[in-house]
């Protein structure tokens, strides 16, 4: 990868006219905004649509399209809404109402569907059966409620029963499809838009699947559950840098004896579809792929044990080559010998830099050319609100390390202000291929702009303000682009 360095700006961060960020104008606007600030990438959070909690990494169908990103105003110049319906839907709030948009949202959706005339492209579309399973799924959940709570006859795959569902709750089944026709036309029209003008999409790709999902309810074989879905074991970490307690993340395990039968084609047609989508892929929670933390159902995070995965047998499998690896958290020698045997690019976050260990891999001297940087992700505080957790003996110790290791020519750091524009610039002057910012960091906010907090609830609710893409901004990003080669 030729060096380059990007922002890290969720879709729903993004500050458009409708409660939260669309695949519209305002996605629109940011890749104008990427371009001429000369960054070459868009990394975004999984893109799915969420369950219970909002959270992109739980999604009730991998391969679907969140419809609160769909464009209203392109369903209004379709003649699918109305003026009146547009400014009933506008709601330019500071932090993202999921409840609001839960109960609003699908209900404008489906008037727009009521008055949506299936073209033979529709047609076309809903026939490959490409969200057959997923409009299946939640016109299913609109009936029954959870996965757990299905029929029997549903549950079994029952084919005959499934297509009489279908028949009998066609209009809310072919709704479902509607949604992801219109949001995947609206997404490639929008990546196409980005690579002409010289911009790659970072997509996101969670390690598990939810257990209340289309995904599971489909392939209950390649999971460890029994014949009515209730998992044996569960997915989460144990304590590390993020929680003391570990966290209990309830996804259902892969059974990867049953997945190596068929030579892991499940994961393969996984991975082969989220590159169509995108042009570098991340896989979250990369250690999870050498060995797994699996928690017996219904016990704490801290009950866990390490097992075996198939990750290498997985990857070298699959074309590698825009692939990215979340290898943060509890890393060992497995990973480390996963991460090398694959050639994955790794990833390097700065504040995770200065303990005072010169071995750190996370010091910029550290940081080979085979990696992504990072000030910090999506699951730290920003770079402000970090420093601003300090207290003063240890904020002066955090500030000797980072003045230690500042490029040439940048000014040595003397307040908790400095501290983020420094590790910017020090992040860019790395030998790392690519380097990705957080929009929060680039404009020095707190962690009122931090965008998760892992093992805790209300997050994915942040939002940009449009005074916040200023044309100086620009100008010094695309200045630093410049200085460490990276246009």
């Amino acid at each position: 990868m030729k060096k380059s360095s990007g922002i890290l700006m969720p879709v729903f961060a993004l500050p458009g006219k409708y409660g939260i960020g669309t695949f519209g104008k305002e996605s629109y606007d940011f890749i104008d905004f990427l371009a001429q600030s000369g960054q070459r990438v868009w990394q975004m959070l999984p893109l799915s649509q969420t369950v219970y909690g909002d959270s992109p990494y739980q999604t009730t169908a991998d391969c679907s399209f969140n419809p609160y990103f769909c464009d209203l105003d392109e369903l209004f110049s379709l003649g699918l809404l109305t003026k009146k319906e547009l400014k009933n839907a506008s709601s330019k709030v500071s932090k993202i109402d999921y409840g609001k948009l839960y109960f609003e949202r699908t209900a404008l959706l489906k008037k727009a569907f009521s008055r949506f005339d299936y073209s033979d492209e529709f047609l076309t579309f809903v026939n490959s059966k490409k969200y057959r399973d997923y409009a299946i799924f939640m016109t299913a959940k609109d009936r029954f409620g959870s996965l757990s709570d299905f029929p029997a006859w549903l549950k079994t795959l029952n084919k005959r029963l499934i297509d009489k569902f279908i028949d009998e709750n066609s209009q809310d089944f072919l709704f479902y499809n509607f949604t992801q026709f219109i949001l995947e036309r609206q997404f490639f029209r929008l990546k196409k838009y980005a690579n002409d003008k010289g911009i790659k999409l970072f997509g996101d790709l969670p390690l598990y699947v939810a257990l209340d999902s289309a995904d599971v309810w489909k392939n209950k074989s390649q999971f460890l559950l029994d014949d009515d879905y209730k998992p044996s074991l569960v997915a989460g970490v144990p304590p590390d840098y993020f929680s003391q307690d570990g966290q209990l993340w309830g996804n259902p395990i892969y059974d990867y004896d049953q997945m190596k039968k068929d030579g892991f084609k499940w994961w393969k047609n996984r991975l082969k579809r989220s590159l169509e989508r995108y042009d570098i892929l991340r896989i979250d929670h990369f250690r999870g792929l050498d060995r797994f933390w699996a928690i017996p159902f219904g016990e704490s995070a801290k009950s866990g044990e390490w097992t075996k995965a198939y990750g290498e047998e997985i990857l070298l499998s699959v074309n590698k080559k825009r692939l990215v690896a979340e290898d943060l958290g509890v890393i060992d020698d497995g990973v480390i010998n996963l991460l090398k045997n694959t050639g994955l690019p790794g990833m390097k976050v700065l504040l995770f830099a200065f303990d005072g260990n010169p071995d750190n891999p996370y010091l910029p001297k550290n940081i080979p050319s085979q990696s992504v940087a990072y000030v910090g992700t999506h699951d730290n505080d920003t770079a402000r609100g970090f420093v601003n957790g300090l207290n003063d003996e240890q904020f002066a110790s955090f500030k000797n390390s980072v003045n230690s290791v500042l490029p040439v020519g940048v000014k040595k750091v003397r307040g908790r202000k400095c501290v983020a524009p420094a590790l910017i610039e020090t992040a860019l002057s790395t030998s790392a291929n690519l380097v990705i910012l957080s929009f929060a960091d680039l404009l020095n906010l707190d962690n009122e702009y931090r965008i998760n907090t892992p093992s805790t609830v209300g997050n994915w609710t942040v939002r940009f303000k449009q005074n916040h893409f200023p044309n100086d901004l620009c100008k010094s990003l695309k200045s630093l682009a410049k200085k460490y080669g990276r246009i």
